[in-house]
């Protein structure tokens, strides 16, 4: 009987990477019935030249393109891929082979995308963050401490001005940026227009009462063309940041707005809406890790990545890993998890932690991340007794005091608005 299938083609593990090659490590688990190598040749296959069934001729040139599964350790294989099997700078088509077809087959249980290896020569078609850390910095003039925000809550239902004076008194109370939360776009409660006239007019108040620079991450998420509109009314107010939706935008509208924004100098904030929807499963889908390689790859200067210790998934380990995809020059390698990545001239990018934070877990935040992350903490200070401007100050002292090394308890006892927020939350981590 005629060979059928070529799956076990795509296998060698006698093969070494070439300096060009892109390197994928997959977590996967065979169907029954179908064995591991199989599965690994069928992944390969699937996401380079392959198909089902044997072929009656091909040209020379396919032998040269196939994917090879290499290293098969458990439920974990590594799958090298020629260079010219990816158009320079497209990151969509990226997606469309190592994240494409692959994740539907039946032979697969499950089928993970833990990280790639990107080469130099595949990097050099992307431009990365515009800032980067050390621009956000120079752009907002904080030297040494995280950048603070927060977002108006609850997250929709604001008018217009109501959000803009919420913003204000965020603002007078110490932090850098007040952020649209991800479905806030234009609504007719509160027009996109409307809410960056009287943000502008409130953020050059507080720059002129409190001497320090202020900014806002207002989302421009929409279809493409819309984002490009807003984005132009984002500059000719002055405005440093937008934010974006990147995961639901796509990678495509996110490249495009990287070359517009950048024209600005506007830096992206970016949110990561919808990330949980395949990256929450630990056996399907694409890490969170992979996902904030991906974004600092095409272009944005700062992704929420989690807190570990707040209301959303994501434990200490995976915070980590994220910060070390985006700050590092040279990504280190963790076992079953991270790949070692060289980054060149591309900048590192701020993680982001957010979501169910309060000025008692700010000490916690800043073991795990350091100062060199963005903090926001929303209803832990419009939730404070004595509110919003009350709750943003003793969110600020919570970082003074770990910034200094003393306790929180301690610190408060001079500091009344985080006495006042430690009394109301203490270190409550929210589920």
């Amino acid at each position: 009987m005629a060979r059928i299938e070529w799956y076990a083609d795509f296998v060698n593990t006698s093969y070494r990477p070439n300096k060009n090659d892109l390197v994928a490590l997959f977590y996967f688990e065979p169907a029954k019935g179908v064995s591991s190598k199989e599965a690994a040749g069928r992944i390969a296959s699937e996401s380079s030249t392959g198909t089902w069934t044997t072929l009656h001729k091909l040209p020379p040139r396919m032998k040269d393109l196939m994917a090879t599964a290499y290293e098969i350790k458990g439920n974990y294989v590594k799958i090298a891929y020629p260079l010219d099997l990816w158009e320079a700078g497209n990151a969509p088509q990226l997606l469309s082979g190592i994240a494409g077809n692959i994740f539907g087959m039946k032979a697969l249980k499950n089928l993970r995308l833990m990280d790639v290896v990107l080469p130099p020569s595949y990097l050099k078609n992307f431009k990365g963050p515009r800032h980067g850390i050390h621009g956000l910095r120079r752009l907002m003039k904080v030297k040494r401490r995280p950048m603070l925000g927060a977002v108006p809550k609850p997250k929709v239902g604001f008018s217009a001005s109501e959000h803009a004076q919420v913003g204000f008194e965020t603002w007078l109370g110490g932090f850098d940026l007040v952020k649209d939360d991800e479905n806030l776009t234009s609504q007719k409660f509160n027009r996109f227009s409307e809410r960056v006239r009287l943000m502008t007019k409130l953020r050059d108040k507080a720059e002129r009462e409190t001497g320090e620079r202020k900014d806002a991450l207002i989302n421009i998420t929409g279809e493409t063309r819309e984002m490009i509109k807003r984005a132009k009314v984002l500059h000719e107010h002055g405005w440093r940041y937008a934010m974006l939706d990147v995961v639901v935008c796509g990678t495509s509208a996110v490249q495009t707005m990287r070359e517009v924004l950048g024209d600005y100098g506007i830096a992206i904030h970016a949110h990561r809406a919808m990330h949980a929807s395949f990256d929450r499963n630990l056996k399907h889908g694409i890490t969170m890790q992979f996902l904030a390689k991906l974004m600092r790859l095409i272009g944005v200067d700062e992704i929420h990545g989690g807190t570990a210790v707040g209301k959303l998934v994501g434990g200490k380990h995976e915070v980590n890993s994220i910060a070390n995809v985006l700050r590092e020059k040279k990504t280190r390698a963790e076992a079953g998890t991270l790949l070692a990545q060289n980054w060149g001239s591309i900048k590192p990018a701020f993680p982001v932690s957010s979501g169910g934070l309060h000025p008692g877990l700010v000490p916690e935040v800043m073991r795990i991340l350091g100062k060199e992350c963005v903090i926001l903490v929303s209803g832990g200070i419009h939730g404070h007794p004595k509110g919003t401007r009350a709750g943003a100050i003793a969110a600020r002292q919570a970082v003074e005091a770990s910034m200094h090394g003393i306790a929180l308890e301690e610190y408060a006892k001079k500091h009344e608005e985080l006495a006042q927020a430690l009394k109301k939350w203490g270190r409550l981590k929210p589920k």
